[in-house]
């Protein structure tokens, strides 16, 4: 199993990023998936997660309602994670993860929120 992370990187606050994360090595079209989030100092924190279908997405940060956008694309096998109006606590590394048995999570994508 593998998550390859990807569209980190420093932005300004109010701006946008798409993070994406190709999967394989499973059926990715049956797995519910998150993204997940460390921010310097601080433990680790879902940001959203989205049914294998897409169609039940959940958000676990009230921050990021609104703002943040889960979604998948099954024929790429990709999970993506659209940021917008970026603000300076959304510094962090993020995860995504494969949280059907066995769970999994893939390497992290830096975030940095700063003028």
């Amino acid at each position: 199993v593998q998550l390859q992370a990807s569209g980190g990187g420093l932005v300004q606050p109010g701006g946008s990023l798409r993070l994406s994360c190709v999967a394989s090595g499973f059926t990715f079209s049956s797995s519910w998936m998150d993204w997940a989030r460390q921010a310097p100092g601080k433990g680790l924190e879902r940001v959203a997660a989205i049914s294998p279908t897409g169609d039940i997405t959940n958000y676990h940060i009230d921050s990021v309602k609104g703002r943040f956008t889960i979604s998948r694309d099954n024929a790429k096998n990709t999970l993506y994670l659209q940021m917008n109006s970026l603000k300076s606590d959304d510094t962090a590394v993020y995860y995504c993860r494969k949280l059907s048995l066995p769970g999994t999570t893939g390497q992290g994508t830096q975030v940095t929120v700063s003028s």
